[in-house]
């Protein structure tokens, strides 16, 4: 029996990540329009990690993963 391929693991984990950088920007939007009954400090991190996990993480993971030569 073959090997699973590491990189559907590893696509998986991403798309997750996205997924949790997408519900964090989502919580903070609530929050930041008072839906949600927090401090907008809290708001502006959960944010600011939501945007972080969004598009930074997936590359940062991407890059460290790679089986390219650098």
């Amino acid at each position: 029996m073959a090997e699973p391929d590491p990189a559907v693991s590893r696509f998986y984990i991403i798309q997750l990540l996205r997924l949790g950088g997408a519900i964090l920007v989502v919580a903070a939007i609530l929050i930041l329009t008072d839906t949600i009954d927090a401090p907008d400090i809290v708001g502006y991190a959960l944010l600011a990690v939501g945007l972080a996990d969004f598009f930074l993480m997936p590359t940062f993971l991407a890059r460290k993963w790679s089986s390219r030569e650098k």
